[in-house]
């Protein structure tokens, strides 16, 4: 049953935030003490300190949305997630597409070695996008001529991380619209490309510069394809918080980083022809209904998550009642002032974090900035002579 939003916003807002900041705290003073001394040791503590923040919000999907995530992958892949670097791409579907993700991760042992590249704003965001970046997240300006700088020095960063790690790159630059569709159709029936239907043409300067660094620490790609059922309603933060169920399909092939093509032309029109397979698996599934031909795989329902929440929730409790008795806060005009402006703080703060996730908000595909890209040039003439 929908709960309305208004109801569940600022109590989960309340704890997330507050829980939030304790867990950045402790990352800053972990950060200034350890790093310096052994990188490697920060990482191994910021994971699990990170994790108490981001099973928050896979407790909102598993616990109080309930929604399900049907995982389609061979069972040697499933068997190695969690326990080996990976490179992850995957199509940009829905809101919470990177929620799905921690899903996946927490289900295989490294939510909090789970990294992301991702635009520079989110660093910025309050609480989350601060744990992201004491988590060595790679933050991007989308100007070549800086990014290409910092993707080489934050792959290489990587190349000493103690325990496995995926980093997961969104190729498609931009969540997935009908509007920024229709521009990518224009685009490739102009140059005499596959015309997608159901994925936006991969901007591959990113994936060649990370197979370029990578290839001799990551040993694997995961091809993940990502889609909801046409009957069912896209995932988003809002309906997470008002308790809203969805179900979201996931399909993993693992591929060998060894046996991806040695130049780069060839890695990226790699990465393009996984994409036109991408279209057509979902092509498939719209039309027939049948998703993929990998065996379903039982994820479960870890109960970590609830445990951290239920936690978090009787020391912020017990705490915020033993503040109240000590001070004399809500007995003075100023107090109540106070605390009202705290909640309504929070409430800005929450409405930030769920306008951030909406695809209106995500960056437009731009027709002429891929008409300046060079490296799609080429490979659009290579099309086009044959």
């Amino acid at each position: 049953m929908a709960i309305p939003a208004v109801l569940v916003v600022i109590p989960l807002g309340i704890l997330f935030i507050l829980s939030g900041f304790i867990v950045n705290l402790l990352q800053a003073i972990f950060f200034i003490l350890f790093r310096p001394l052994s990188k490697g040791l920060y990482r191994r503590i910021n994971k699990v300190i990170a994790e108490l923040l981001w099973l928050e919000l896979i407790w909102l999907i598993d616990w109080w949305a309930g929604i399900k995530v049907e995982v389609y992958t061979d069972p040697e892949t499933f068997r190695l997630m969690g326990k080996e670097h990976a490179f992850l791409i995957c199509n940009h579907r829905s809101d919470i597409d990177w929620l799905i993700g921690w899903v996946l991760a927490q289900r295989s042992g490294c939510l909090g070695s789970a990294l992301a590249v991702m635009k520079k704003e989110a660093k910025y965001l309050p609480v989350i996008g601060w744990s992201m970046w004491f988590s060595d997240y790679v933050f991007l300006e989308r100007s070549w001529a800086k990014d290409e700088r910092t993707l080489k020095s934050g792959f290489q960063r990587l190349k000493d991380f103690p325990m496995p790690f995926w980093l997961a790159l969104f190729v498609e630059g931009t969540r997935f619209t009908q509007t920024k569709l229709a521009a990518a159709q224009e685009y490739a029936a102009s140059r005499g490309l596959p015309v997608p239907r159901n994925v936006l043409i991969p901007r591959t300067k990113g994936f060649v510069s990370a197979v370029s660094h990578m290839r001799s620490f990551v040993p694997a790609i995961y091809d993940c394809t990502l889609a909801v059922p046409k009957n069912e309603p896209s995932p988003t933060m809002l309906r997470i918080f008002k308790g809203q169920a969805s179900v979201v399909k996931l399909q993993i092939r693992r591929h060998l980083m060894k046996e991806l093509p040695e130049t780069d032309d060839g890695t990226a029109q790699w990465c393009k022809d996984v994409f036109v397979t991408k279209d057509a698996l979902l092509e498939k599934y719209i039309a027939k209904g049948t998703f993929s031909d990998l065996e379903c795989q039982d994820i479960g329902r870890p109960k970590k998550s609830l445990i951290v929440v239920m936690s978090w929730s009787c020391l912020l409790v017990y705490g915020i009642i033993k503040f109240f008795q000590w001070s004399t806060l809500l007995s003075s005009w100023e107090g109540i002032v106070f605390t009202a402006t705290f909640l309504v703080l929070v409430t800005i703060v929450m409405q930030i974090l769920i306008q951030s996730s909406k695809s209106e908000r995500c960056t437009q595909v731009n027709k002429s900035q891929l008409q300046q890209d060079p490296m799609k040039e080429s490979l659009i003439q290579k099309d086009v002579s044959q």
